[in-house]
Order: structure tokens, then sequence, then C-alpha cells
């Protein structure tokens, strides 16, 4: 049995990242029209806002662990997407570019420093450090759209099977969206 591997262990998050936004954005497309916009109590004023707001922080740190130059043009655009639709599209794009990243990981990779763009400086930091940024915000904003889908027509999904073998009765929806199988899941 071999030791702790931090590279698998960021791979992994990735996967789950992607599929807990699959499951998450799949319900949300059953909301009756007017839900999905509708204010309500939460950090973002709406289900709308909260998901745009992870995409729009995913494609700012994905582009910075890929050297882009995109930066705080990131942002430009509050909130880019009325449509959940557009809005899922574009989410499954960036998690694939996260988990590409994350397959490609080496531990010397792991701890090398990434140049992030902010107002008037550029902060520095090693890119574990901003991939357990990255995967702590959206596990944050995803509860708060759980939460506030629970003020709706439709059940909050379960977000935290993905992980482990035992869950991968719960997962198949999601993998078969996704075009993955439980190799990709396993290595």
């Amino acid at each position: 049995m071999s030791g702790f591997d931090p590279v698998r262990s960021f791979r992994r998050l990735a996967y789950n990242n992607a599929l807990a936004n699959i499951r998450l954005h799949r319900a949300c497309a059953a909301l009756l029209p007017g839900e999905f916009e509708a204010k309500r109590v939460s950090f973002f004023p709406s289900i709308k806002s909260t998901l745009n707001h992870i995409l729009t922080v995913d494609w700012f740190y994905v582009d910075a662990l890929e050297s882009g130059r995109l930066g705080l043009k990131a942002f430009d655009i509050e909130e880019p997407y009325d449509r959940l639709g557009d809005l899922t599209a574009q989410q499954v794009e960036v998690d694939g570019r996260l988990v590409a990243f994350c397959e490609r990981l080496t531990p010397d990779a792991a701890v090398r420093i990434v140049d992030i763009e902010r107002t008037g400086r550029v902060q520095r930091e090693r890119a574990d450090d901003v991939l357990n940024h990255m995967f702590q915000h959206q596990t944050h904003h995803r509860g708060q759209v759980h939460a506030m889908l629970a003020g709706t027509s439709v059940a909050p999904p379960q977000l935290d099977e993905f992980v482990v073998a035992d869950d991968a009765r719960f997962r198949g929806g999601e993998l078969a969206a996704l075009g993955w199988d439980e190799t990709k899941l396993m290595r």
C-alpha cells in the first residue's frame, strides 16, 4: 500500500467538483419559471447570481493556473448568463479545464508559483494553495445554492456522493452526462 498522494487528491477533488456541479445544475433545470432568478436570502441575491459567481471565479482561477491572460476581465460582466442552459455549458467547460489541469498535475507543478492579477498588484501563490481555495470556494457557494433550492419547487439534491467507491450507485447519471466512467474516478 502506498502513502498519501496529494496529486491524486486534487484530481479526485476536481472530479467531485464537476460531478457536483452537474447534479446541482440539473436540479436547477427543473425549477419553475421565475425561480432561478427570484430574490432569495443568501450571500448573493439569487440562484442565478450565485451560479454566475461560481463560474466567473472559476474562469479567473483556472486561467491563472493555466498561466493565461484573462485576469480581472473574468469579472467584466458580473452575471454573464441569464439562462441556466448557457451558464451550465460554460460551467461544464471550465470544470473540464480544471479536471485536465489536475490530471496533468505533478508534485513539482503543485508547488509552482501562480501569478494572479489583482487590482494594482499581482498576487503570487502556490498552485496547490490556489486549488485548495478554489475547491473550498466551490463547495461554499454550491452549499448556498443548495440551501436556496429548499425554498423552491425543487428538492435540494445530495451533493456529497461522488468520491468514495461505495457511492458508485448514486453517480451514474452525472458520469454519463460528462462522458466518464468509473475507471476515471478510481485512478
